[in-house]
């Protein structure tokens, strides 16, 4: 059975975080650019009913686990997903307003997720789903802050969401996958189909969501054709968002994994600072985004 080569940092749950996702955000809050917006705004649409979903899975163990410290793990990664859904319903409300069919893709993960997939698959493979998805999202999120280019040019308050979500996900990232293993006894066929899963109804779902919201924003055809070349290579092209994170997805294939094999990213300690100092989660992230001596220590 995989173990942790690190100790990993305190799950912390953060409540009750102002974004200011009520401002005046622009419509595409990302440098301007369209697909780049809304490849982050299909993300958040997800996000409300995917976090119900993780817990609702992790929680279907929860009756077998006598540890004190895996039961307090549990209860404060269900805070911080809860505190997750309730901002990104906050943030998918502004997305609503523009003219997304936010209930509707709600409704329909509602019915994919609880009705299709928790209706004819096993517990153990749905706690599958959650480890694997937790294991994208931190390493998306690793990449996110750990590339300030990433967000140039990105309004300071959907910023500052962003990083503070990647870093909760970081911190919560081995809780699901400790419950699949030690508790579950989940094979390892088991945990490698269920990523297999995830990996292509994740894109699947975002990109079909993007179709829609690109529609609404009112572009041509053709426009959409060029937004999406460009796009793609943005996400899949060389230095794009993806390739430098195809190692860590393909560790979770190992045998032998654990999500403690590889830390916290180094900006991860001066964000918690920043956050006690500020008391405010946009000037932290502000401040974090100008701090770039941690990311020239890693690149070096």
């Amino acid at each position: 059975m995989p173990h942790p080569t690190l100790t990993p940092p305190p799950i912390v749950p953060r409540e009750k975080l102002d974004f200011g996702l009520d401002g005046d955000i622009p419509r595409h809050w990302l440098a301007g650019d369209a697909f780049q917006t809304r490849f982050f705004d299909a993300m958040s649409t997800l996000f409300p009913v995917g976090e119900k979903f993780f817990i609702t899975c992790v929680r279907d163990f929860r009756d077998r686990i006598t540890d004190p410290q895996t039961l307090q793990d549990i209860k404060d990664f269900t805070r911080q997903e809860g505190q997750h859904g309730i901002v990104h319903t906050r943030y998918n409300n502004r997305l609503k307003a523009q003219g997304v069919a936010v209930d509707a893709i709600l409704a329909g993960q509602e019915r994919r997720l609880f009705t299709l997939i928790r209706g004819k698959c096993s517990r153990e493979f749905t706690l599958g789903i959650t480890a694997a998805a937790e294991h994208i999202t931190a390493i998306m999120a690793d990449c996110f802050v750990q590339r300030p280019e990433i967000f140039e040019g990105a309004d300071p308050r959907v910023r500052a969401l962003y990083v503070w979500h990647a870093m909760e996900e970081m911190e919560h990232k081995a809780v699901a996958f400790d419950v699949l293993q030690d508790v579950a006894h989940s094979s390892y066929l088991n945990r490698v189909g269920s990523m297999l899963l995830v990996t292509v109804l994740f894109p699947f779902h975002v990109f079909r969501i993007m179709r829609h919201m690109l529609q609404v924003d009112g572009y041509s055809p053709w426009e959409r054709t060029r937004i999406w070349a460009k796009g793609l290579y943005w996400l899949y092209g060389p230095g794009g968002l993806y390739p430098p994170i195809l190692r860590q997805y393909f560790r979770y294939l190992k045998p032998g994994f654990h999500p403690w094999q590889e830390p916290v990213v180094p900006s991860y300690e001066p964000w918690r600072r920043l956050l006690k100092e500020t008391g405010d989660p946009i000037e932290a992230g502000n401040r974090l985004h100008g701090e770039r001596h941690w990311v020239d220590a890693v690149r070096a």
